[in-house]
């Protein structure tokens, strides 16, 4: 299957939902999400860090792990944004720094991790050939 492995076309894919991403965090959410802020954060740094790492890590541990930095600093460099908008444009336009907002961003990202490398680690361990497999294809 050739989905995903178009270099550009993947890096563009990146651009578009970062732009995206970064424009939803500056707008307040509507006030039928506003009790569930801490889950949608976790939902969307889990949802982000899994469309990443199909896009560029696939099972290459040292890019998952730049993709978790990345992700993890983008989030706290949006929420000082939201914190600087507010003062820059005189009107508050968002809520305000939150710690609690990062940490739930971290929970989605450690969510993901978890499960990455759970499935990383079976889908190796089913692959790894065995010394029984190889007495048979050595005959």
């Amino acid at each position: 299957m050739k989905l995903f492995q178009n270099k550009k076309s993947n890096l563009f894919l990146a651009f578009l939902f970062l732009v995206l991403s970064i424009i939803g965090f500056m707008v307040k959410l509507p006030s039928a999400f506003r009790h569930y802020d801490k889950e949608l954060h976790s939902l969307f740094y889990f949802l982000a860090a899994a469309f990443l790492n199909v896009l560029f890590a696939k099972k290459r541990f040292t890019r998952h792990i730049l993709i978790f930095a990345f992700l993890y600093l983008l989030g706290m460099s949006i929420e000082y944004a939201q914190e600087y908008s507010n003062q820059f444009f005189r009107k508050r336009i968002h809520g305000r720094y939150d710690k609690e907002d990062i940490l739930s961003n971290l929970k989605g990202l450690i969510a993901f991790s978890v499960l990455w490398v759970v499935y990383v680690g079976v889908t190796v361990f089913i692959k790894r050939p065995t010394k029984h497999n190889e007495a048979d294809n050595s005959q």
